[in-house]
């Protein structure tokens, strides 16, 4: 049964209401917090995106071979937004790969950032795929399947090699077997991972916890993966949506996917949670994380504070002027465990 998180009031009245359901599982991982359904199963889309970047990582090649830069490498685990600065990082993958643009399965797309579309829009330039916000993950994938010598004909497809080997690397973060979980198809063309939500926050767990991970070749690959991360967070989307403001926080991994699907995971606490909104939106999200690192004490009030600046309580009509609130009513419940 899923509880409501977020309440939206309009001239004193209620106009909106945001069900969900938010898991937050130990260092054991065991589910200790929950409102609504910790085992609700729902796709992970773009919150998959730092186990889908973990193979190219492992095979080493990222820096002997094509010598990307840090942020090259940051943004395979992006959602990006287009803007210059992520599109000369993803010009440089396709030069160093010696690939041309149309080996991405992405389609053409003009940029999320509306500042980016706009102008390239007015100055009449062409959509391009590697506007489209996945374009960095396909690019990992791709330098993969160079790298290890895989056909890049059908990259994109679930039974391809490279894919099977995300898969390998989700189910082992996850630790829902791979028969067990839902694959589906992402708007990028790529496999989407359904699982509850339980075995997301556990993967988080591990990508802020790796000495939790057996495999020494995915723990190593996953420290660099969540460093570049956190040292390039602007990298990861904009400085305007919640994934950079978390991320310049160094305790922090955290990843959201489309239609309201959110994790994040704390290193000292060695904690992690991950929540869906059931009707897809994405606009609650900072409300709710700064919700839950309240309710947990977490120490960092700057963290908070900016999840309030990007999400704000106060809800402004088109001329700034304060014409309803923004209100998290969730109360996480404690799960007792052995």
């Amino acid at each position: 049964m899923s509880n409501v998180l977020v309440e939206e009031y309009r001239g004193g009245f209620l106009e909106n209401v945001h069900y969900g359901h938010i898991c937050g599982v130990n260092e054991r991982r065991k589910v200790v917090y929950r409102s609504g359904d910790p085992e609700w199963v729902t796709f992970m889309r773009s919150a998959a995106k730092p186990m889908q970047a973990i193979p190219a990582f492992m095979g080493g090649f990222l820096d002997e071979r094509f010598h990307f830069t840090d942020e090259e490498k940051a943004i395979m685990m992006a959602s990006h937004r287009a803007l210059p600065y992520h599109v000369e990082a993803l010009e440089g993958m396709l030069s160093k790969l010696g690939l041309r643009e149309d080996a991405l399965v992405c389609k053409p797309t003009y940029p999320l950032d509306m500042d980016a579309r706009d102008a390239l829009v007015a100055g009449g330039k062409p959509q391009r795929r590697v506007y489209h916000n996945c374009s960095g993950k396909h690019l990992g994938l791709l330098a993969y399947c160079i790298g290890m010598g895989y056909p890049l004909e059908g990259y994109e497809q679930a039974s391809h090699p490279a894919q099977q080997e995300v898969l390998r690397i989700v189910a082992l973060l996850s630790e829902v077997p791979t028969g067990d979980i839902r694959i589906g198809t992402d708007g990028c063309g790529f496999p989407v991972f359904g699982m509850p939500l339980s075995g997301m926050a556990r993967a988080f767990l591990k990508l802020a916890c790796p000495d939790l991970i057996e495999d020494e070749a995915v723990r190593k690959a996953v420290m660099e993966v969540t460093a570049n991360m956190n040292r390039y967070p602007a990298m990861i989307s904009a400085d305007y949506l919640i994934c950079p403001n978390l991320l310049m926080d160094d305790n922090i991994v955290a990843k959201g996917g489309a239609k309201g699907v959110y994790c994040f995971a704390l290193r000292k606490e060695r904690m992690a949670f991950a929540l869906k909104v059931n009707d897809g939106s994405e606009e609650e999200w900072p409300i709710i994380v700064a919700s839950i690192l309240e309710q947990i004490d977490y120490s960092n009030r700057a963290t908070i504070d900016r999840m309030y600046r990007i999400g704000p309580p106060e809800i402004r009509n088109d001329n700034g002027l304060v014409i309803g609130r923004n209100q998290a009513v969730f109360r996480l419940e404690d799960v007792m465990v052995d």
